[in-house]
């Protein structure tokens, strides 16, 4: 798995700067949920190394917690006002964003998603991205495999994004289930199923500190629950905290989607069971590539084929491997860990 990762990225990384020899006085912005997000600051290295690389201004804009969509919508004017060539950005209200994004691609930017589709996913030029629906089934297959028999009485909660649903939640959220062995009633809708294995779900603005306060809500619901589905790293070491007050650290089964080089190493802790690893350095520079290709000569970036977006890759992160779930180990993670 770890040979075809890298055969992957280095695939993907194969265009020369020569390519781009025009990009010299593009304008590009990248706008993200937050920057205090380990998966965002990462995600802007990667933007800012490959402009630096081919010659072209990066602005960046981030909201001040996750869902502030007025921050992202006044950002994407102000690109719009500067004459950007291309806007990458990871929406924290997909639907709510697409006037906004229909504003820029009319005045000719090109506007790629970073990590989570806009509904409808069209709504952007493309959508460079894990495929989350993908990353949410390896850690529900992993954890049900995990439990063995007794995933039939399991106590599941879920640590999701925000009230909003937007796209990534809900694809994390509804592959973590099915690969559980979870009947969805509509796949995209969080909270609907009728599975009683199920407690209950929470929101957690993708922090720490929602994280805690969730699991501390869920718990309250059902003091017994020993699965966790969490959206993100920093959620999922949240949950682990409020486990912890209670005692309850080493009889809870957490998961988690990111792979950042923290959350790995919470793997290696016992913190997280496994974790899907995505690679947002990969997607931001990638992003900025194809502004300095559409600032060139206006080609528009293709996605991988069989899918509607361009597909970044995924792995499944434990040092507890099981049958019929491929997954590398806690080391190999590490030297991967948000390339």
């Amino acid at each position: 798995m770890k040979k075809l990762l890298a055969g992957t990225a280095l695939a993907l990384t194969a265009t020369t700067g020569a390519a781009f020899a025009d990009a010299h006085g593009t304008t590009a912005c990248l706008i993200t949920k937050t920057d205090t997000n380990p998966f965002f600051v990462k995600m802007k290295e990667g933007a800012t190394a490959k402009a630096e690389e081919l010659g072209i201004t990066l602005k960046t804009f981030a909201g001040q917690v996750d869902g502030d969509h007025e921050t992202q919508v006044a950002a994407i004017e102000t690109c719009i006002l500067d004459g950007a060539s291309g806007i990458l950005i990871t929406a924290s209200d997909t639907s709510s964003i697409v006037p906004a994004v229909q504003q820029a691609r009319d005045a000719g930017i090109l506007v790629i998603a970073l990590d989570t589709p806009l509904e409808p996913i069209d709504a952007a030029d493309m959508t460079f991205a894990t495929d989350n629906y993908v990353a949410g089934q390896l850690i529900g297959q992993w954890a049900r495999a995990a439990m063995g028999d007794e995933a039939e009485n399991a106590k599941i909660a879920t640590l999701d994004l925000a009230v909003s649903q937007p796209t990534v939640d809900v694809l994390r959220n509804q592959g973590f289930l099915d690969g559980f062995g979870i009947d969805l009633n509509d796949p995209n809708v969080i909270g609907d199923e009728t599975d009683p294995r199920i407690v209950g779900s929470d929101v957690t603005q993708g922090n720490e500190e929602g994280g805690r306060r969730a699991m501390e809500n869920l718990l309250a619901q059902d003091p017994e629950i020993n699965v966790v589905h969490t959206i993100n790293e920093p959620a999922a070491a949240g949950a682990f905290e409020a486990l912890r007050a209670i005692g309850r650290e080493n009889d809870v089964l957490i998961v988690s989607v990111d792979g950042g080089c923290p959350g790995v190493q919470n793997v290696a802790d016992g913190v997280i069971g496994a974790t899907s690893q995505q690679y947002p350095l990969l997607m931001a520079s990638k992003g900025i590539e194809a502004i300095a290709q559409y600032a060139q000569d206006r080609t528009l970036p293709a996605p991988t084929e069989g899918k509607n977006f361009f597909d970044t890759g995924v792995a499944l992160v434990t040092d507890q491997p099981v049958e019929g779930v491929e997954s590398i180990s806690v080391e190999e993670g590490k030297e991967l860990c948000w390339g």
